[in-house]
């Protein structure tokens, strides 16, 4: 008996590819305004340690934006053979945007090499500063064009569907600006910086843990973490008006998400837990009021459950744990943050910043950027799969949007073989880069930085 079926295969590739896609795309958007916040601070204090870390940073970044292209890439090519039902109402309403990601990256792309071979050739060096600012925006305009697209997907409008099947009032612009862009683009973009900030201050607390107490270190080690806590400062108030969009547009996926079947005032914020088919939970805390202060900002406001949608239209109760799990991240990458200015402050007081870091403080910072990446993953689960059973809410399922070919499982197995040398070949190229060349060699034989 045969058992394939091309939407479970369609979507387990286009899962796998999103979820591979994903660590790249944050990492090509996170790095650059970090590459470029370096390089000013080289430049205004002149201080050849913040110009060795924007040199090196942007050696690295190369190579991330490179395995980058291939899987956006596989992700242009995957929704015309995976998708062609989606794509044709896509590529009518939506083109827009996707349109213009390729070329903010056009523009992502020239500016980063000019800025890689031109190291050193500007009397002043500011000019040089100046070719990273469209790197910067065409990074982050990729991000921002790119969500307008999931965005659309998740709260569609901008076009009308004849009773013959085809588009009609077609509004370019309506369609990218949609209720759930300004917090879609605000939380992916803030969440790029936070990971970017923890991947890179993870890399200076591994060399400080190991001994290596260089100066280039802690001053990268500090860059990171303070910008890292003010962007998870800013993630967690963009997740709160996350919340409250949800509630207003998409209260189905809200009450999945903290599985609140009934519609009440007063609502709970369930944390962890178990739930059987009858929806009893156990072993779950329970926060009084918060979901109710996170739909609505007040404690009485009234919640609508998940028994006000029907039952198939209803998203899969598991992605519960994919919230939890990204929330406590954010939270948890906060309080490194925190913990990290406090100790920073409280040893400048006591010895002049000569005594070390906590080593479990340092161990934090490590273990908050493979957490950081965990959480990226996370949220996108639980926005992707909490539209379900939907690709275009409200008017195109995901079964009806998915191709009808026999052979998509074979392109499951060649893309996932692709994955696996692409993310294999890129760590084994950046851990030599860097281990073969350390900070405080390099920082010897720089000449004019």
């Amino acid at each position: 008996m045969n058992h394939y079926d091309p939407v479970i295969y369609s979507r387990m590739l286009t899962a796998i590819t999103l979820a591979f896609h994903i660590i790249f795309a944050t990492i090509g958007v996170g790095i650059p305004m970090f590459i470029a916040l370096a390089e000013w601070m080289g430049i205004k204090r002149k201080d050849p340690h913040y110009l060795l870390m924007a040199r090196r940073w942007a050696r690295g970044y190369t190579i991330t934006v490179a395995v980058g292209v291939v899987t956006g890439t596989a992700i242009g090519l995957q929704l015309s053979l995976l998708w062609p039902s989606f794509m044709q109402v896509a590529g009518q309403s939506i083109a827009l945007p996707l349109f213009m990601e390729t070329f903010a990256f056009f523009i992502e792309a020239i500016f980063l090499g000019i800025y890689l071979y031109t190291w050193n050739r500007f009397k002043n060096p500011m000019q040089h500063f100046l070719l990273l600012i469209p790197v910067v925006i065409g990074s982050s305009g990729s991000a921002f064009f790119i969500t307008c697209v999931n965005a659309f997907m998740n709260t569609p409008r901008g076009f009308n569907i004849a009773e013959n099947g085809k588009l009609t009032d077609i509004q370019p612009l309506v369609a990218m600006f949609t209720a759930s862009m300004p917090t879609k683009v605000a939380h992916v973009l803030v969440t790029a910086y936070v990971t970017a900030a923890f991947i890179l201050g993870a890399m200076s607390a591994m060399a400080l843990l190991k001994g290596r107490n260089h100066v280039y270190y802690k001053k990268a080690l500090k860059v990171t973490m303070v910008a890292g806590l003010i962007f998870s400062l800013a993630t967690i108030l963009i997740g709160d008006l996350s919340g409250k969009y949800l509630a207003a547009y998409q209260p189905e996926k809200l009450a999945a998400g903290e599985w609140h079947f009934e519609t009440e005032r007063q609502a709970p914020l369930i944390v962890g837990g178990v739930i059987d088919r009858e929806h009893n939970i156990r072993y779950a805390l329970r926060i009084p009021f918060a979901l109710s202060i996170l739909a609505h900002g007040l404690p009485n406001s009234e919640v609508i459950g998940l028994n006000e949608t029907p039952k198939e239209l209803q998203p899969p109760l598991w992605i519960h744990y994919m919230f939890d799990l990204m929330v406590s991240i954010g939270m948890l990458l906060f309080v490194i943050g925190v913990w990290f200015v406090i100790a920073v402050r409280k040893r400048k007081r006591a010895s002049g910043d000569v005594k070390p870091l906590n080593k479990y403080l340092l161990s934090l910072i490590i273990v908050g950027a493979p957490l950081s990446v965990l959480s990226i993953e996370a949220g996108w689960i639980y926005t992707e799969v909490g539209r379900q059973p939907w690709i275009l809410v409200g008017f195109m399922k995901t079964a009806e949007g998915a191709t009808k070919s026999g052979q998509v499982d074979i392109m499951l197995w060649l893309f996932v073989a692709l994955y696996f040398v692409l993310g294999l070949s890129s760590a084994l190229i950046l851990r030599r880069m860097f281990k073969n060349n350390p900070a405080e060699e390099e920082l010897k034989s720089l000449k004019g930085v």
